[in-house]
C-alpha cells in the first residue's frame, strides 16, 4: 500500500485571528508528531501549493474566487461583496491568508483524489481538509473553500464511478450534501449531533436523493457512534461497493472539544476511522472540525498511524511530544488547568 500525507508549511503560521475558535494550531502539530514518532517518512510527505483559480472553479464561482483573492490582497471587501459572499462576517473573517490557506487545503484534496484515481496511492491524508460547509458562491461555517466537493469532483473527472463520502464531524456536512447528493455515482453519509449548528441533516433528510443522515443526541459516546458506523454505514457500503471512499474525520465530537456536546473518546474515534479503513477501498481521509489543539494533535496523529499500520492505542508520549502539546496555543483553556492525561498517552485512558 502507498500512503501519502499532503500538507504545507502555510498552516504553521496562519490563523483566523484572535478570539476566533480557529485561532489555534491544528495541522503542524500532527506533521511534527508523526515525524517524531517515525511514522511519517520524507517520501510520504507531499507539500502542495494553493490551487489555481481554474482548479477551484470546478465547484466555486468566478466571482467568489475573485472575492477571496481580493480580500487577501486588500484585507478588505466592499459591503456588497461581503454580504453576497458572506466574507468578513458570520464567523468567516478576513485574515492574511484568506485565499491561500483554504486554496492550499483544496489543492491537497485535489492532488490526493488524482493520486487515488490514477492508482498512485491507496490512502491519502489531508488533515487541513474537510471544510464541508463551504458553498459555491459563499463562505459558510468557517469554511471558505469546499475541498471535499472538489476532491470528489476530481475523482469523478478522472473516471471514478462509485464514491462514498462518510462524514463523522459533529456538525452536518451540509455543503457536500447540497452540492452532490443528486449524483447516483455517490453515497453521502453524515453522522452528527442533533440540534447542533447548522441544524440541517435530519434523520429523514436524503438531500436530492443519495444522502443519508444519522443523528446522535447530546452526550452520545463511543458506543452510539460505533453502532451507526458498523450497523448502518458499513452495511450500506457493502451494498454500494464504492471504488473510493472519502472520509471526513472531524474531531469535534471528542469529549474534550468545546464546540459540541458529544463525548467520543480518542480511542472510540480511532475505532470508527479504523472500521472505515478496514473496508478496504482506496481512501482519502480529511480533517474537519476540531477546536481543542491538544486533542486534535493526538487524534489525527493516531489516524495517520492507523493508516500506516502503526498502533496508536498504546503509544506513550515522551518528553519532547508532551512538551509540544503543552506549548500549544489554546485560548479556550488559558488560565484553566488542563488534565495531565492529555500529555502522557496518545490514546485516552480506559
Amino acid at each position: 500500500m502507498a500512503q501519502y500525507f499532503l500538507s504545507s508549511e502555510i498552516f504553521r503560521g496562519s490563523s483566523y485571528g484572535s478570539g476566533h475558535p480557529l485561532d489555534i494550531p491544528r495541522v503542524w502539530p500532527v506533521m511534527d508528531l508523526t515525524r517524531h514518532f517515525g511514522w511519517l517518512s520524507d517520501n510520504q510527505f507531499l507539500s502542495v501549493l494553493p490551487a489555481s483559480e481554474e482548479e477551484l472553479s470546478l465547484f466555486h464561482t468566478e466571482a467568489y474566487i475573485s472575492a477571496l483573492k481580493d480580500a487577501e490582497a486588500e484585507q478588505a471587501l466592499s459591503g456588497a461583496r461581503k454580504v453576497r459572499h458572506n466574507i468578513g462576517q458570520s464567523g468567516n473573517p478576513i485574515y492574511p491568508d484568506i485565499f491561500s490557506r483554504p486554496a492550499t487545503a483544496a489543492k491537497a484534496s485535489i492532488v490526493g483524489a488524482e493520486m487515488l484515481a490514477w492508482g498512485k496511492a491507496t490512502r491519502i491524508f489531508n488533515p487541513s481538509g474537510g471544510t464541508h460547509h463551504g458553498q459555491s458562491d459563499r463562505a459558510f461555517g468557517f469554511c471558505f473553500v469546499n475541498d471535499p466537493v472538489l476532491g470528489i469532483l476530481t475523482l469523478l473527472k478522472n473516471g471514478a464511478k462509485r464514491i462514498a463520502y462518510v462524514d463523522i464531524d459533529a456538525h452536518h456536512g451540509d455543503g457536500v450534501q447540497d452540492a452532490l447528493s443528486h449524483m447516483p455515482e455517490l453515497r453521502i453519509f453524515s453522522v452528527h449531533e442533533a440540534d447542533r449548528w447548522p441544524r440541517t441533516g435530519e434523520r429523514d433528510d436524503k438531500g436530492a436523493g443519495f444522502a443519508r443522515n444519522y443523528l446522535l443526541q447530546r452526550g452520545a459516546g463511543d458506543r452510539e457512534l460505533l453502532t451507526i458506523i458498523v450497523n448502518e454505514i458499513v452495511t450500506a457500503l457493502k451494498s454500494f461497493k464504492p471504488e473510493v471512499i472519502v472520509l471526513q474525520a472531524g474531531a469535534d465530537g471528542l469529549a474534550d472539544d468545546p464546540q459540541s456536546g458529544l463525548l467520543f473518546s480518542v480511542n472510540g474515534y480511532w475505532k470508527a476511522v479504523e472500521t472505515i479503513l478496514q473496508f478496504g477501498a482506496p481512501t482519502m481521509v480529511l480533517g474537519g472540525g476540531g477546536y481543542n489543539p491538544v486533542t486534535i494533535a493526538r487524534a489525527w496523529t493516531g489516524v495517520w498511524g492507523l493508516m500506516n499500520n502503526f498502533d496508536p492505542y498504546g503509544k506513550l508520549l515522551d518528553n519532547w511530544s508532551s512538551e509540544l502539546l503543552r506549548g500549544l496555543h489554546f485560548p479556550h483553556r488559558l488560565g484553566r488547568d488542563m488534565p495531565n492525561r492529555w500529555f502522557t498517552h496518545l490514546a485516552d485512558e480506559d
